[in-house]
């Protein structure tokens, strides 16, 4: 397999994995924690005394997942899969929180994009991570006012995407660095 073939596929099944964590947040906040509200989200621990929503854990995944997109298949697609994750999450998510759901996945994958952009050929674990951070509190901000019209879990909700952005960066520093060895470099 050619280095382009290689990129490509990688940028691929990165698409596809983003487009699953959508289904998988709108199915998990509405089905799986150690607490379900009613008329509210299912709640999972993300700290000594903190608890989020359990769709956040997919939202962090799905801002480096996206990230990836851009870096094997270029910015287009990159902001391609934000439009499409959009009109799968508006039509997923439960009608009490589409408007949430959709409102928070656009502006936060494109504070993302804007962030990772001018930094990931540079920096791309960096990029990762910053524009991470961003999109994760644009996200918990804009939904949960808007979901829930409070903040009530934003605590919750930055700490559960930030587990799986940490979780996810020392597989970033390894992509970046075998990116290097192969001369695998960004689209």
């Amino acid at each position: 397999m050619s280095l382009d073939q290689q990129r490509r596929t990688e940028g691929l099944v990165a698409l596809a994995l983003f487009a699953l964590t959508i289904p998988a947040a709108n199915w998990l906040i509405g089905n799986i924690g150690t607490v379900c509200v009613p008329n509210g989200p299912c709640l999972v621990p993300v700290a000594p005394g903190i608890s989020a929503p359990s769709g956040v854990l997919m939202i962090g995944l799905a801002l480096v997942l996206r990230d990836i997109v851009q870096r094997r298949l270029g910015p287009l697609a990159g902001f391609g899969a934000i439009v499409v994750g959009a009109i799968i999450s508006a039509f997923l998510a439960p009608p009490a929180i589409v408007v949430a759901s959709v409102a928070a996945f656009l502006l936060s994958e494109l504070a993302d994009f804007a962030v990772y952009t001018p930094l990931q050929r540079r920096r791309f674990v960096t990029a990762v991570f910053a524009s991470s951070v961003v999109g994760l509190i644009v996200d918990s901000v804009v939904f949960l006012h808007l979901a829930f019209g409070n903040l009530d879990f934003v605590a919750g909700q930055i700490i559960g995407k930030a587990w799986m952005v940490l979780l996810a960066l020392p597989l970033m520093h390894l992509l970046r660095r075998r990116d290097e060895r192969l001369g695998l470099m960004a689209a």
